[in-house]
């Protein structure tokens, strides 16, 4: 029996599904924040305080990896007094009372986040108890990774000293 090519059955098979394209449509956003501060009032903090908030909303809305959970910013604030920072004081308590909202939190440095090393390694603390981490760019400090918060004490330290 000679066969040609008109004689032949062709069986068409469907495509499967790529599971690396479903895995990847699964896959859960970071929820990132970011916290800004300057501690006073004056033309040039008024500059660094604007361009730390476009700086960070410009990095967590250009990695698709992450999702714009907030900009938390305090204008003119010391960081010496929690009490007085209304927008750190907003993004930590949206972070203990509501879960998995914020899963990290971008900060220019250590002395940006607090400027009292006890009040800095109280809030480190209740927010590894959430999973939520703090990344320290200033310091390349991931409190996820942090082998030790002596590390991180350490910093502000020559931090404080340094200015």
């Amino acid at each position: 029996m000679n066969s040609t090519a008109t004689d032949r059955k062709i069986k068409i098979i469907p495509p499967k599904a790529n599971m690396n394209t479903e895995k990847k449509k699964k896959v859960k956003k970071i929820n990132v924040a970011a916290y800004c501060r300057v501690s006073t009032a004056q033309e040039d903090q008024e500059t660094s305080y604007e361009a730390q908030v476009a700086y960070f909303t410009k990095l967590i809305t250009e990695n698709p990896s992450w999702q714009l959970a907030g900009i938390y910013a305090d204008d003119g604030i010391s960081g010496t007094d929690m009490k007085k920072r209304d927008n750190f004081n907003a993004m930590m308590e949206r972070c203990l009372q509501n879960d998995r909202e914020i899963d990290l939190i971008l900060t220019k440095s250590i002395s940006r986040f607090a400027r009292n090393t006890v009040d800095c390694l109280s809030c480190i603390r209740k927010l590894k108890e959430r999973n939520i981490a703090i990344y320290f760019e200033k310091e390349n400090i991931n409190t996820s990774t942090m082998e030790s918060e002596m590390q991180l004490a350490q910093n502000e330290v020559e931090s404080l000293s340094q200015n």
